[in-house]
């Protein structure tokens, strides 16, 4: 089972978009959108939320609870 941080890494670049990108859609910084990815910070709720909304996919999908 994929973490939540791989599937999120995976979204992002099979929509073609960088960190940056991402980072400003969560009023953010490259470098704590970075640190998501990478598993070393868990990422708000609150993001998780506008991501899902964002990709149109299910927190259980991003979570890695579901297949999509």
């Amino acid at each position: 089972m994929k973490e939540y941080y791989e599937i999120l890494r995976e979204l992002r670049e099979d929509h073609d978009y960088t960190q940056s990108q991402i980072a400003r859609l969560l009023n953010t910084t490259q470098q704590v959108y970075s640190r998501y990815e990478r598993g070393v910070n868990e990422m708000p709720v609150r993001h998780l939320r506008v991501l899902c909304q964002f990709y149109r996919v299910s927190a259980d999908y991003v979570l890695g609870l579901r297949s999509r």
